[in-house]
């Protein structure tokens, strides 16, 4: 998975910022159950899937307050 900035994020559409974190969302699920049942070692997929969601939604909101 890349990491994705915030300039990248800004650059999206707001139909492909949407899309983006449907996305992430189930790969996260998938992450945090693959890690639950011990398949997945690398537990940091996790935590960078979280903080692309998290940068998504803040660009969402500031975007959304203009």
């Amino acid at each position: 998975m890349a990491r994705l900035k915030a300039s990248e994020i800004r650059s999206m559409s707001r139909e492909e910022r949407l899309k983006r974190l449907q996305e992430l969302r189930s790969e996260l699920m998938m992450a945090r159950m693959r890690t639950a049942s011990g398949l997945e070692e690398n537990t940091r997929m996790v935590r960078e899937l979280k903080r692309a969601i998290a940068r998504i939604l803040t660009v969402e909101k500031e975007e959304g307050g203009k």
